[in-house]
């Protein structure tokens, strides 16, 4: 799957795609990225690529000419990808986003923002304005990177077992269960017994009783409208236990 940052830090991006599973995915061929810088389409000798916003105001505006050039090029190195405008004005990120666009073999545009914002006139080539959430940053980098990295995680051969992200919190509709790893016993605190009992029935119970409390507990908002029989009884179990 190919990623396209449209991006005045190229730097920034490549330099947080240069480890872990990115690296590894990347390496092997199965994830590609690269980087257009609407600095190269500047139309001074500066390379400068903002100017003043009309009207007044504070800050710097992204200029129309090269960011609609930089655009333009990503296309023409991923036909028929959307591009995506971060944005704190964009509908919110979700997990079942990050499913679906696994799934578009035609890869994803990243126009990053910087300063007071883009020119209102380059959205006319941006198919969807996306953001993480109510809060600003000082570029769109950051979170084009994380969508990056949620999005790769479906995208078969990334993770060891697909079955990895597909249990993640959310894919689910839950958040994820608690997991332990060894020792047994760390300053007091131990293993649930029923991990380490090999009964793969009690241990399936036990995860999906404990996604069901952490969701109940912590984000209740996620909790299925319609639960099936067994999740009703593990529900109340828990209710009765807090």
């Amino acid at each position: 799957m190919k990623f396209i940052f449209v991006t005045l830090f190229p730097e920034q991006i490549e330099a947080a795609a240069d480890h872990s599973m990115l690296k590894r995915a990347m390496d092997t061929g199965i994830l590609q990225m690269e980087c257009v810088n609407p600095r190269d389409f500047s139309l001074n000798r500066h390379h400068s690529v903002d100017d003043a916003p009309f009207g007044g105001g504070v800050g710097m505006v992204l200029k129309p000419e090269p960011v609609v050039e930089a655009i333009r090029v990503a296309r023409a190195k991923a036909p028929g990808a959307p591009v995506i405008a971060m944005s704190p004005g964009g509908c919110t990120f979700k997990q079942l986003l990050a499913e679906e666009w696994a799934k578009n073999e035609k890869g994803l545009i990243f126009l990053c923002g910087h300063y007071e914002g883009f020119d209102e006139r380059i959205y006319h080539w941006v198919d969807l304005k996306i953001s993480i959430g109510d809060f600003v940053l000082t570029g769109g980098e950051l979170p084009a990177l994380m969508i990056m990295d949620a999005v790769s995680r479906f995208v078969p051969g990334v993770l060891g077992k697909l079955a990895s992200a597909e249990e993640d919190s959310f894919s689910s509709g839950l958040l994820e269960y608690p997991q332990y790893t060894r020792p047994v016993v760390f300053e007091g605190m131990e293993v649930p017994e029923v991990l380490r009992s090999g009964n793969h029935k009690l241990i399936a119970r036990w995860r999906r009783k404990q996604a069901l409390k952490v969701t109940y507990l912590l984000r209740p908002d996620m909790l299925p409208e319609e639960l099936d029989k067994q999740d009703k009884k593990l529900l109340e179990e828990i209710k009765d236990e807090v």
